[in-house]
């Protein structure tokens, strides 16, 4: 495995352990309350969740074909999901 997919799925796989933190919180916060959004939220969770899974794979599977130059910008991109994720995380624990 190249160097820069192993980067990408290191990222893809951080973000994952952050999903999973977020889909149970908000599992035990449907449990509590039956609340909709806390529901929605798992949704939503969990499609990002195998949006990373799905990348991390990739990045494993065909780093064969990803160009160097284009590196930057999808590391950006994971980087990003990244921090919002922490933020989310933290509000969320607030």
């Amino acid at each position: 495995m190249e160097s820069n997919s192993l980067v990408l799925s290191i990222v893809s796989i951080i973000n994952m352990i952050v999903l999973g933190i977020l889909i149970c919180i908000f599992g035990k916060m449907y449990a509590k309350t039956r609340a909709q959004l806390p529901l929605g939220m798992i949704v939503v969770a969990g499609m990002l969740f195998l949006h990373n899974v799905i990348g991390a794979f990739a990045y494993f599977s065909m780093d064969q074909i990803f160009s160097y130059e284009i590196f930057p910008y999808m590391l950006g991109v994971g980087i990003a999901e990244l921090a919002g994720l922490l933020i989310f995380l933290k509000i969320t624990l607030d």
